[in-house]
């Protein structure tokens, strides 16, 4: 059986590198990775933030998906401007391909209104994208009598780099906030192989809302409720994500689903169901950390070993002093 799967895991290989269009890795707790999501959230408190993010996906298969993310910004009141740098690393299957992104974002604070406000942000980043081939299984290698440890493939480049560009537009109030990220708009070559294998672009759309549950001000006191939904659309894949998360210092409880619900595959007949999410956090003034764990509902159910998710949120330097008028600068999404 672990031989059937490693040559499964073989063909998918082959067509990643081909002119397949792979997706891009994702987070469930994507309201506690704000600069991966939207670059407009760089510099979306009042002062400095450092994120740490890591998610284990399909831990049961061989060669699990495990992907690292951590952002630092800062926002300079003077300017009216956020400034964040974010580094990315995703490593899938059994082969190593992995890629790794470092970037340098960019966001600006305009007031609509009394009550609204806007951030179109920027995105400037390099990604590198390698693989080991030494960790292939190719066809040649697969006979009756098993698998031989030589291959007559020769591959002279196992990675390569290149420059990439995203754009967001974020609009929000104290209660409310919607947004729309464009990333991978360069559409950038990809391929080991020579052939052409453009970085598909990904369209995220996302909103929320916060609801005031005890009517109380102030850290210590508050009891909330948030609503958050992200959709996804990159070449032919779709996925929504939407939830909601309680919280009551210090504790935070919340439960998710993703999938595409009451569409059904017209060849296959599966549901496009992947996974309910459910968060358990704990929230002080300065430090959110928070686990997830991804339970699939996919016709994959007991096979792969859902996904598991930490997240950890510290800001420092805040301003205890800026009048009120001026704490709209802050969004209050899409944290914790």
């Amino acid at each position: 059986m672990r031989k059937q799967i490693n040559i499964l895991l073989f063909l998918l290989a082959l067509a990643l590198f081909g002119n397949v269009k792979a997706q891009d890795a994702h987070f469930s707790q994507f309201y506690a990775a704000p600069l991966f999501t939207c670059p407009s959230f760089a510099g979306a408190t009042d002062g400095s933030r450092v994120v740490m993010n890591y998610r284990d996906q399909w831990p049961q298969l061989p060669g699990d998906f495990v992907t690292y993310s951590f952002s630092v910004d800062h926002y300079i009141r003077s300017l009216k401007s956020g400034i964040g740098l974010l580094f990315f690393r995703d490593q899938a299957g059994t082969g190593e391909l992995s890629t790794t992104t470092v970037g340098w974002q960019y966001s600006y604070n305009i007031r609509l209104n009394n009550k609204w406000y806007a951030r179109p942000g920027l995105h400037f980043l390099y990604s590198q994208r390698s693989v080991n081939f030494d960790k292939q299984t190719f066809v040649d290698q697969i006979s009756l009598y098993g698998i031989t440890p030589h291959t007559i493939e020769n591959f002279a480049i196992d990675r390569v780099g290149y420059l990439d560009f995203s754009s967001s537009a974020l609009f929000y109030s104290r209660k409310h906030w919607a947004g729309v990220t464009f990333d991978h708009m360069l559409k950038t070559d990809q391929s080991f192989l020579g052939n052409e294998s453009s970085v598909p672009l990904k369209t995220s759309v996302f909103l929320g809302k916060k609801i005031d549950i005890n009517k109380r001000m102030g850290r210590f006191n508050e009891e909330s409720m948030t609503v958050s939904l992200l959709f996804q659309k990159q070449a032919k894949f779709k996925q929504l994500t939407f939830g909601a998360y309680w919280y009551k210092a210090p504790l935070v409880l919340g439960i998710w689903y993703r999938g595409l619900p009451l569409i059904t595959d017209s060849q296959t007949g599966f549901k496009y169901n992947d996974a309910a999410i459910f968060l358990v956090g704990f929230k002080t003034i300065q430090l959110t950390i928070g686990y997830s764990y991804d339970f699939t509902i996919s016709h994959l159910i007991g096979s792969t070993g859902g996904a598991h998710e930490v997240s950890i949120v510290y800001e420092f330097n805040q301003s205890p002093k800026v009048k009120m008028k001026r704490k709209h600068n802050i969004v209050s999404c899409p944290k914790f």
